[in-house]
């Protein structure tokens, strides 16, 4: 989730600003006291923690910071997730992640960037942050590490579902070259058997490639059934009042589509309110407004990107599942009827009003107006 920022200290209290502009083999710091005195650069080998200690104990001294002054530090969220956080707040240091794409930068068409000079930005940033001014960077919400570890399931899953596809599509496309298609009964070495443009049998390289393709796919598809397979377990297993067990008593949302939505955040993130919720997902509008210019430019696409798609999913999904739900009767009256291209656009409007719907009904208990629950 990216969250607004508000000052968590006092601008007088002795404490060192530290911004890490992280890379592969080398993390690059910018330390300093306050906005009186120049940022004292410094780099550590990558993931060197120890080093880092040490660099941020000679910071205090350099700064004339006694040896228990508090530590701030942030860097911009990257390839490296959050255990680096975990790491800096196992040792006492308040740190915070940037969203990348909140950062202001120079709209000159041509600019300087090197580490060195993210890193001096940041920091001088980090300090307008602490001092109370609002709007500087929009911050991450770091997930527990229970939280992230359950992510991979579902991220593993669509995964697996590309490969699958992609697989398929490959198969597909080298029987088309030779003037054949894939047969709609299938036996067991169905490849051996089907006929060319000219009625010959494939070539044994294209057998051999089309095999392994398909030893391939049959991996892919065991490991799809294993991770459903677990993931409706733990839905069997689930309290009736936990969130799972809430959302999947939902017609029209499925075992799948509850679990992305708990992975990704749907309870973790500690959303305060609905518009934190479309805004985690992307469905944030963005108005156009200068002078006598006045336009609508759409969503912004910022969010998760597979919370997005499962969002337009259940929303075709309560569609046709929950015709007598308030939100359904919404839709149906403002874009039922206004052609094919109304109603695609008419249900990000809904996708966003589900989600709020769900986040309600799966943290507190509201069930959404009108809306059937599945038989026991």
């Amino acid at each position: 989730m990216i969250a607004t920022t508000r000052p968590a200290m006092s601008v007088s209290e002795p404490t060192l600003f530290v911004a890490l502009e992280l890379s592969a083999r080398e993390w690059k710091l910018a330390m300093t006291s306050g906005f009186a005195n120049a940022p004292w650069l410094r780099g550590i080998k990558a993931g060197d923690l120890e080093a880092l200690g040490r660099v941020l104990a000679a910071g205090k001294r350099r700064f004339a910071l006694p040896p228990t002054a508090r530590v701030v530090s942030c860097y911009e969220a990257g390839r490296d997730g959050f255990w680096i956080h975990r790491a800096l707040s196992g040792a006492g240091v308040a740190n915070r992640i940037v969203d990348s794409a909140s950062i202001e930068v120079n709209r000159r068409q041509r600019r300087a960037k090197t580490d060195r000079i993210d890193a001096i930005k940041l920091v001088m940033m980090l300090m307008r942050v602490c001092s109370g001014e609002p709007g500087v960077w929009r911050e991450i919400r770091v997930p527990t590490a229970e939280a992230e570890a359950a992510r991979h399931r579902s991220r593993e899953r669509t995964q697996l579902i590309a490969e699958h596809t992609r697989l398929r599509n490959q198969i597909r496309s080298w029987l088309t070259t030779a003037g054949c298609r894939v047969p709609r009964r299938r036996g067991e070495h169905w490849w051996r058997h089907v006929r060319d443009w000219a009625g010959e049998v494939l070539a044994a390289p294209v057998q051999a490639r089309i095999a392994r393709a398909t030893e391939r796919l049959a991996v892919v598809a065991r490991q799809i059934t294993a991770l459903e397979a677990a993931a409706e377990e733990e839905t069997r297993t689930a309290a009736p009042d936990s969130a799972r067990g809430r959302l999947v008593q939902l017609k029209g949302v499925a075992t799948t589509s509850a679990s992305v939505l708990l992975e990704e955040g749907l309870i973790w993130r500690e959303f305060r309110n609905r518009r934190q919720v479309g805004g985690v997902i992307g469905f944030t509008p963005v108005p156009f407004h200068s002078g006598t210019v006045a336009r609508d430019q759409g969503i912004d696409r910022a969010g998760n990107r597979r919370w997005r798609s499962v969002a337009i999913q259940l929303a075709w999904n309560w569609v046709r599942w929950q015709p007598a739900s308030a939100l359904t009767q919404w839709y149906q009256a403002r874009f039922g009827r206004r052609g094919a291209r109304a109603r695609r656009l008419g249900i990000v409007a809904l996708a966003r009003k589900l989600m709020i719907a769900l986040w309600r009904y799966a943290t507190s208990g509201v069930v959404p107006a009108g809306a059937m629950r599945k038989a026991a």
